[in-house]
């Protein structure tokens, strides 16, 4: 008797008809993503025949590296709007932004209002490296100053891989997790894939994003989910249309 293996789905048949992105590198000339507005225009007009249907750009605050501010990032997302509608793109978009959690951090939201994804949902990240050695130090006075914690791929932190029980704690601390959705593809590498399955299955998995940067990135919806079971990361990429406009 022959036995046959299921075929693998691509990362892209998952995608929902109206898919809210909550993560993007998507306004031009800011950071490491979109180059300038044709490269916008070429990454949204592509990840809408997958099926995103909103937009949400989190260009990196990182002093020394990406010195932007709420006021530059609003003014670039008031020019973008206005060359989107010029090309007749009607979805919605708007601009927040990704925070490295690190002392300037606090500053900032201690001084200033923050972009957030949503309401008072801010996203953040840490360094590849490490973690800062007074993180929940940052998230308690976050939380306090009104904000809720949205920690952006935290599959992609490898100090945690033989840590798991951080995630746990850091969940307790009152993170809310964002996917990479990439991650499941493996494109990120086999230490990211098993990390972002074993989180989807653990239901520690709140929200999802493309973390879109370039083509390249885009392109890669087309590789294949090397897992067979996608009901965890189904149930987190509904999950997004929490923050639909």
């Amino acid at each position: 008797m022959l036995f046959f293996s299921k075929p693998k789905v691509a990362l892209a048949d998952l995608i929902p008809s109206d898919y809210v992105d909550t993560h993007s590198h998507l306004l031009p000339g800011i950071d490491d993503g979109a180059k300038d507005e044709n490269d916008t225009l070429q990454l949204i007009n592509t990840l809408k025949g997958y099926g995103f249907s909103q937009f949400t750009a989190t260009p990196h605050i990182l002093p020394g590296v990406w010195n932007n501010t709420r006021e530059g990032i609003l003014k670039k997302e008031e020019s973008t709007l206005s060359f989107l509608k010029d090309n007749n793109i009607t979805s919605p978009f708007k601009a927040a932004a990704e925070h490295l959690m690190d002392d300037t951090f606090v500053e900032l939201f201690k001084s200033e209002q923050l972009l957030t994804l949503k309401e008072n949902y801010v996203l953040v990240e840490m360094s590849y490296i490490n973690p800062p050695i007074n993180l929940y130090d940052i998230l308690f006075e976050l939380q306090v100053a009104g904000y809720k914690p949205v920690l952006a791929h935290p599959e992609r932190y490898l100090f945690y891989h033989t840590k798991f029980d951080e995630y746990y704690k850091l969940k307790k601390a009152g993170c809310l997790f964002q996917l990479n959705l990439l991650s499941v593809t493996g494109y990120y590498g086999e230490g990211v894939l098993k990390t972002a399955e074993r989180l989807l299955n653990e239901k520690l998995i709140d929200f999802t994003g493309s973390d879109a940067h370039h083509m390249r990135h885009v392109e890669a919806f087309k590789n294949k989910i090397p897992f067979k079971k996608h009901e965890r990361l189904i149930e987190a990429l509904n999950n997004n249309t929490f923050f639909k406009i």
